[in-house]
């Protein structure tokens, strides 16, 4: 760790969080340099639905290197883009009766969002984008404008102008209608909300606290926006590819997105690749005019090919589901073990979070859990949220393992008090 801290810029977290030096992963398994073994319950913020070093994308790549296939291909038309996108049309967007087209970006999500954004005020001709209070979508300077989080803008020096912020659902209580609100809002000439562009957010809040819209708060949010012909943009970056058990977050709701954005696992194996999927008819780009050294990663391209024939059917979805089930049930009962925590259980799916109080204990609870080899980070404003994201394919033993070692680390941390 050494040359770690006295080279790299006082930037980095996660080692941080979790100072060691990693050497190995394998399944839902990190390993250090010494061989100790962790549970992963955090899988790359998400980046590894599918687990570390997936054995069926890792013979693809080999198979793949091996052939000389093309690393680094622009926008250039190969083998390898052209299996992904008949794959992508074939398994996702034809069972789902989508007609999106599809814009490779650069690399990471935030390239995913800033080009979403850009595309829906060409398309609009307005400047004014809404976003909701607690929703995070990426910090280079247009998707930070949209990240509600002061301690990721404050003080960044964007462009704070063309933005609306506006309650999440649930943010004002349970019995505030906040979709009401924002219908109001635009209907009002004199809220001082400019009719936008866009709406942008997260069907599950990741970053956020884990926080849950309502199916019917969803549906009409995609109300609001026909009624004003406004794009409605769904940030699946993190809560996309399984997490929920539906391929995209929003299939639950019924909802049809203007614009989806997509990276983290879509390439299944944990390599850099985001898209942006829209409606055919927004497609207004003129060629080039929106580019990425890395849009072509042609290794992601061949994994994400492997990850989507995990939803050729819906038994890996079931399977989701019933893990989902395991880890809420677990969650309920360490809530009702340990009343202290004052602890809320939030999520679906297979994303969830352990809010708890104070806020500062549940970075003692993250600690404790990594001294006894389980790997969590927090989420939430005030880092009060102890967030499970472990990879989809984690077994039922590890899985159960894992949890144990949460509640150990519980008691543990309050034992200290």
């Amino acid at each position: 760790m050494e040359i770690i801290e006295r080279l790299e810029s006082e930037v980095r977290s996660y080692s941080r969080s979790f100072p060691v030096l990693f050497n190995k992963a394998k399944d839902a398994f990190l390993y250090d340099a010494e061989g100790n073994r962790y549970i992963d319950f955090f899988a790359g913020a998400g980046t590894l639905n599918y687990g570390h070093n997936n054995e069926y994308m890792k013979e693809k790549i080999i198979d793949y290197l091996r052939q000389d296939g093309i690393i680094h291909g622009l926008d250039m038309a190969t083998t390898a883009k052209s299996v992904l996108l008949e794959k992508l049309e074939k398994i996702i967007f034809k069972p789902r009766n989508l007609d999106y087209k599809v814009q490779f970006t650069g690399s990471t999500g935030t390239n995913a969002v800033e080009a979403a954004l850009k595309l829906s005020k060409m398309v609009k001709k307005r400047s004014n984008i809404i976003s909701f209070t607690n929703g995070y979508h990426g910090l280079t300077m247009g998707s930070m404008s949209v990240t509600a989080n002061a301690y990721y803008r404050d003080e960044a020096f964007i462009n704070r102008s063309d933005v609306s912020f506006l309650p999440y659902d649930g943010y004002l209580g349970k019995s505030v209608n906040t979709a009401s609100y924002l219908r109001r809002v635009l209907q009002d000439n004199s809220s001082g909300v400019d009719i936008p562009s866009a709406i942008i957010l997260e069907t599950v809040q990741g970053e956020g606290g884990i926080r849950v819209a309502s199916d019917k708060w969803l549906q009409e949010i995609e109300s609001i926006c026909r009624e004003f012909e406004i794009l409605l943009i769904i940030d699946d970056i993190q809560v996309g590819n399984g997490r929920t058990g539906y391929f995209f977050s929003f299939e639950k709701s019924g909802i049809k997105p203007d614009i989806v954005t997509i990276s983290k696992s879509f390439s299944g194996f944990g390599l850099p690749m985001s898209i942006v999927l829209f409606r055919r008819e927004l497609d207004i780009w003129k060629p080039g005019q929106h580019t990425g050294t890395f849009r072509g990663n042609n290794l992601a391209f061949v994994t994400a090919a492997v990850a989507l024939d995990y939803w050729r059917d819906d038994k890996f979805s079931r399977e989701i589901f019933r893990k989902g089930k395991i880890l809420y049930e677990r969650l309920e009962a360490i809530k009702a073990k340990y009343p202290q925590l004052k602890a809320e259980v939030r999520g679906r799916g297979f994303i969830y979070g352990l809010a708890v109080s104070p806020a500062a204990r549940a970075r003692e609870i993250s600690t404790e859990c990594f001294q006894n080899k389980l790997i969590m980070e927090l989420a939430g404003a005030k880092n009060h949220v102890i967030k499970f994201l472990a990879p989809l394919i984690i077994t039922d033993e590890v899985l159960n393992e894992g949890l144990d070692i949460l509640d150990y680390s519980i008691e543990k941390v309050l034992k200290k008090k």
